[in-house]
């Protein structure tokens, strides 16, 4: 019997090996308890070109201290953030790589907020 952990990296490994396939840049989230971190890595895999996380000390004072990167609020920010980075790294079209999370809650607002900005997946 597979753990929590194992089920959501298996469910990971699935989408990296499509997206692998596609060539394109990826948007790859993670999320904990207190904090949620994105990057946009190349389509090859072998640079980041851009990072957003609230860990971050100014979006951590812009969320209200330590502690509370972990909801949906930040989660927007973070979103909107790596779309302008990105944009600036010359990344129009990404693909979504989730990581195994649901697309729910702090997930979906972050890639919510990415396409809002201009990101395109």
């Amino acid at each position: 019997m597979l753990t929590k952990k194992e089920q959501r990296l298996r469910r990971a490994r699935q989408t990296r090996i499509r997206i692998a396939n596609q060539g394109v840049a990826r948007l790859t989230v993670n999320r904990t308890n207190l904090h949620i971190y994105a990057s946009v890595i190349s389509g090859d895999g072998s640079k980041l070109l851009a990072s957003a996380s609230t860990a971050e000390a100014e979006i951590r004072a812009a969320v209200g201290g330590a502690g509370k990167g972990g909801n949906a609020a930040a989660a927007q920010m973070i979103g909107k953030r790596i779309a302008e980075k990105a944009k600036a790294a010359g990344v129009e079209k990404v693909a979504f790589d989730r990581s195994g999370f649901a697309y729910h809650g702090r997930v979906k607002a972050l890639a919510e907020a990415a396409r809002e900005a201009g990101l395109q997946f």
